[in-house]
């Protein structure tokens, strides 16, 4: 018998609980609810894009309601108040930081601001450090000639033989010259234009990646990689196929030795601002330098797509040499153009 007072004062006490509870809820929403109410309705407002019915005292007080808010949350599952108003109040956290910190536009917004101009002022904000990949890339195409030049056998260490198959010192002009026209399927010059591509595309992203070493590997690796240019055009020298093996190439070489120049500027840029940071420290220098070269990297990423479709594609359909030229120095030309001619600023930022 003596069970039964025993649950029955119990269950008054849960009860007891349960109304402290509801009225610490009830009386924490009446101090705050005020302030939710009125980041909602400005939340409501901006995602139905009604900005115009949204004043200009709102969007100032947009971040401290979001901050207000997000405070309440924060109390409210420290106290475990009720399951609807943590609901409510997370719901309502999670679409204010979408205005206050999302992204500002869409995707192509930022697609029509970066080919707009962002894109080539940054590309020109490096002019001093692309100068000096030319020189490097250029210097690098004479020493791998030079060298063939005096000793064949260093053909073979700046073209790895499993790229360069019949593509050797020695071999007749009819062989090199078979090679460069007439190549409709997959052949074996296809197969090696596409490992060009590949490691040039690799050189790429390497020269960049590695210009935070004080961009000491980034100069070694322009030198490099383009010996193997001068040892193929070495090569092609040889019998006579300058003009065939400059058309070959430059259909898809013009944007893509362009991205690699691109890319090796932007790492020498990062190890500039690191020897030289001037007011600032390394690792603040790094990251300035690093910010603005993300953005030139990622056109890169853009060339590099536009050669590889160059390559699989247009070389493969364009079989004359006076036509390969003509689309290669077409492309050089609007490359050149978007970068250094046309300088637009890009929407919602200072002209220069």
């Amino acid at each position: 018998m003596a069970l039964f007072p025993a649950l029955r004062g119990k269950s008054a006490a849960d009860e007891a609980a349960i109304e402290a509870v509801a009225l610490r809820s009830d009386r924490f929403r009446q101090e705050r609810e005020a302030d939710w109410k009125r980041l909602e309705l400005i939340v409501t407002r901006m995602e139905n894009g009604r900005l115009r019915k949204v004043s200009d005292a709102d969007l100032l007080e947009l971040p401290v309601l979001y901050r207000t808010v997000a405070s309440s949350l924060s109390v409210a599952r420290e106290t475990s108040l009720d399951a609807a108003t943590l609901a409510y109040l997370e719901s309502l956290v999670k679409r204010a930081w979408f205005l206050v910190y999302g992204p500002r536009t869409t995707l192509w917004g930022w697609l029509r601001r970066f080919f707009g101009g962002e894109w080539s002022r940054a590309v020109r904000a490096i002019t001093p450090e692309i100068l000096i990949a030319l020189v490097l890339m250029v210097a690098g195409t004479i020493v791998g000639w030079q060298l063939c030049a005096q000793d064949p056998d260093w053909y073979y260490s700046f073209v790895p033989p499993d790229l360069a198959g019949e593509r050797v010192p020695g071999a007749s002009a009819a062989t090199l010259r078979d090679g460069l026209f007439g190549n409709t399927g997959q052949t074996g010059l296809s197969i090696f234009a596409a490992s060009l591509f590949t490691h040039n595309s690799s050189v790429a992203i390497l020269c960049y990646a590695l210009g935070f070493a004080f961009g000491v590997p980034t100069l070694m690796l322009l030198i490099q990689n383009t010996t193997m240019l001068g040892g193929i055009l070495w090569l092609y020298h040889g019998v006579g196929l300058d003009y065939e093996i400059a058309g070959w190439l430059a259909i898809h070489g013009t944007t893509e030795l362009f991205a690699i120049l691109l890319a090796g500027a932007s790492g020498l840029h990062i190890g500039r601002s690191m020897v030289f940071p001037g007011t600032k420290t390394v690792l603040e220098a790094a990251a300035t330098a690093g910010q603005r070269t993300a953005v030139v990297m990622a056109g890169v990423v853009f060339m590099l797509l536009v050669a590889g479709l160059l390559e699989g594609f247009g070389r493969q359909l364009v079989d004359t040499t006076e036509a390969r030229l003509a689309i290669g120095g077409g492309m050089l030309v609007l490359w050149l153009a978007y970068f250094f001619l046309l300088r637009r600023s890009p929407p919602g930022s200072e002209a220069e």
